[in-house]
């Protein structure tokens, strides 16, 4: 009686379920309908996100730089050089292009440095004091022109970014050891226009110009500081020759690689300077050995106006920088480099101050822990750095780059 009773309620309860053309139909329209509203929604995530993100052809990398050291000697130099002291910089690069062949180039950066390294004879590499603020550094758009020339337009440029590489020697600790002695070559971050033309056999030119007063006075007025670069270069695989004219008006940017007196020619408004910087470099077949790359440079930088009688007229200045790579690990580098900063050899008449015979020195080693980070110990000093007296210097840092 049970079992019976058990059986009579199941097939009662089945016989209730009852399937129809339409039960199909429906449930294919409800899951459709289901599946439209998740896609819906996915939809509306996507273009939150992409209002968010860069464009997809935009790139962005960067890399923090941190250091430590001190600075004996120079007692005349000022900004508290005999100290230990540390600094830092944080930069973002971004990358853009909107052909494929331009590129909107931006940086945003910050920093903060201990005086030393703020001083032009001690001047780290590195150096950026921002306070700590996160500030736009560089923005410009280069773009090409035909097969062999590409031009460069920006608010906030330097001149030896529109150059064809003039040195292959990456300094380890100063600013004065930067593009083959830093003296003609000395710039400033501002509005500037240029091109370089460069063709498949090693021939290239370059001319550019960088001014100061732009947003202010105007660009190439009497009041305006600017500097016209026109470079001349031969390049293969292994070797490189270039020379440069540089037409100065009111420029101090050598002040990097100078003395006090050679800093003091043409730096007012309206008088005019000329230079000439003369670079070369060599490259062996193989890394790892006795042969170090070579880069050597010169440079001459002369008044154009008349000046009053002893004043300082003429100045000249060498650099020679040797680097060794691959020497213990794979990406090391040893670099040894000295310099004779620009020094007054001519004045109007007699000079009635006697210059100094400044010459300056530094040698480190890099090496990689990974692949994203960059340890380099370094030593340098110098004599009569910054006039005829006892302004020498020496000084130890340890810095720290950080890629990624």
């Amino acid at each position: 009686m049970c079992i019976r009773d058990s059986y009579k309620r199941s097939k009662k309860s089945t016989s209730k379920k009852r399937f129809n053309s339409n039960t199909f139909v429906n449930k294919v329209n409800e899951n459709l309908a289901t599946t439209i509203n998740r896609v819906d929604s996915l939809g509306d995530q996507q273009n939150s996100v992409d209002a968010g993100v860069f464009s997809s052809t935009t790139t962005m990398d960067g890399k923090a730089i941190m250091w430590v050291g001190g600075v004996d000697g120079g007692d005349t130099l000022g900004g508290g050089v005999e100290t230990v002291g540390t600094g830092y910089t944080y930069t973002m690069n971004l990358n853009t292009s909107f052909t494929g062949d331009d590129n909107l180039y931006v940086r945003l950066k910050a920093g903060e440095n201990a005086p030393q390294w703020k001083v032009k004879e001690t001047y780290h590499i590195d150096t950026k004091d921002t306070s700590d603020a996160f500030k736009l550094d560089k923005a410009w758009y280069s773009f090409p022109i035909g097969d062999n020339i590409t031009a460069f337009a920006g608010p906030r440029i330097e001149n030896y970014y529109m150059y064809i590489t003039p040195s292959i020697y990456k300094p380890g600790a100063l600013k004065s050891m930067k593009l083959g002695g830093n003296s003609n070559f000395g710039a400033s971050t501002d509005v500037g226009y240029g091109f370089k033309y460069e063709t498949e056999g090693g021939f290239g030119i370059a001319s550019n110009i960088v001014t100061k007063n732009a947003d202010s006075d105007g660009m190439l007025g009497k009041n305006d500081h600017n500097k016209w670069d026109t470079q001349v270069a031969y390049t293969t695989d292994r070797w490189h020759l270039s020379a440069t004219l540089s037409n100065q008006q009111g420029w101090t940017g050598q002040a990097y690689n100078a003395t006090a007196q050679a800093v003091g020619i043409a730096d007012a408004d309206g008088e005019d300077a000329t230079g000439y910087a003369y670079r070369a470099y060599w490259i062996p077949e193989d890394s790892g050995t006795a042969i170090p790359e070579i880069t050597v440079g010169y440079d001459t930088r002369s008044v154009d106006d008349s000046v009053a009688s002893g004043a300082p007229k003429d100045s000249d200045s060498y650099f020679v920088g040797l680097t060794w790579k691959d020497m213990f690990q794979p990406d090391d580098r040893v670099g040894v480099a000295v310099t004779q900063p620009l020094k007054v050899t001519s004045c109007n008449g007699t000079c009635t101050t006697e210059d100094g015979d400044p010459f300056v020195w530094e040698a480190y080693y890099s090496f990689r822990p990974n692949d994203s980070m960059e340890i380099t110990p370094a030593i340098f000093g110098g004599t009569d750095v910054e006039n005829a007296i006892e302004d020498d210097i020496f000084g130890a840092v340890v810095t720290t780059t950080f890629k990624f």
